[in-house]
């Protein structure tokens, strides 16, 4: 099994790290690109686990830290990088997935390894709906799947009330329960929404999808409701929805990850969603 690490350039000049895990043999393989979500990064819990998983079933999996992630290439699974966490925002993560697809698609290195007509990504929570959205303009994607991904990125945006203060203040603050960190906001997130509302709609966006879509959640997901499940297999009624009981937004997932095996939620979810990249 080869893992190697490379860092890429962002259009905003920041650093995308990123990961790819394949058996080196002479077979073109199967593509998958993984996001992970909010607060998330590419090394966080089970995620390497996953990729050696993948690799071992016949794929090349390729995973990324968003470049305003707020980790950086020395410190990859830390947020030391507040600034840039603040700056993020949607455009800015779909910009970095279409990076990552130019450089993997046009790479010479790679050419005898991974079967450029059977791309998939994949993306856990926040990074789902990256995902897909990005999955529905970008004609070289082949399937979709979305782990506990939200249905409506803008209805999670603050009320009115709060609204007005973020404006004032310039900055909102994200409480990080693992890391005790508080995380900033700033206000240009909310006026990126805005400007890109409708291209972020994702009810509105699904009624253009022409691929295989998968959608895995959780019933005892806290995190991001069941019913965002029911929204998106109902704004594409044409995609596969698989409801794991008992679940949570992690499937049984932690960070650090110490086991040598995938706990059974985890499990039905990594098997669920090679049966869907094989069919």
């Amino acid at each position: 099994m080869k893992k190697e690490e490379f860092i890429l350039q962002s259009k905003q000049s920041k650093e995308i790290l990123i990961d790819v895990t394949y058996n080196q043999n002479s077979f073109n393989k199967k593509v998958i690109i993984f996001s992970h979500g909010f607060k998330g990064f590419k090394d966080w819990g089970p995620f390497n686990k996953i990729a050696h998983h993948f690799a071992l079933n016949g794929f090349f999996f390729l995973k990324l830290n968003f470049s305003h992630n707020g980790t950086n290439s020395k410190n990859p699974v830390d947020f030391v990088d507040l600034d840039a966490f603040g700056n993020n925002n949607f455009s800015i993560e779909l910009d970095d997935l279409s990076t990552v697809i130019d450089w993997l698609l046009d790479n010479k290195k790679f050419e005898k390894q991974i079967d450029k007509s059977n791309v998939s990504l994949i993306g856990h929570s926040r990074g789902g709906a990256i995902s897909i959205l990005k999955s529905i303009v970008d004609k070289r994607i082949n399937r979709v799947i979305s782990w506990a991904a939200p249905a409506d990125l803008l209805n999670r945006l603050p009320k009115q009330d709060k609204l007005q203060k973020w404006k004032v203040d310039n900055v909102l603050y994200v409480f990080n329960g693992r890391t005790k960190q508080n995380m900033p906001l700033y206000f240009q997130f909310y006026k990126n929404c805005m400007k890109n509302k409708s291209k972020l709609n994702l009810k509105m966006m699904l009624n253009k999808i022409q691929i295989p879509q998968l959608i895995i959640h959780g019933s005892n997901d806290s995190t991001v409701l069941i019913k965002d499940a029911y929204l998106l297999k109902e704004w594409n009624n044409n995609a596969q929805l698989v409801i794991i009981d008992g679940a949570d937004h992690v499937f049984g997932g932690f960070h650090p990850y110490n086991l040598d095996y995938f706990p059974r939620h985890l499990e039905i979810l990594l098997t669920k969603t090679i049966l869907f990249l094989k069919d």
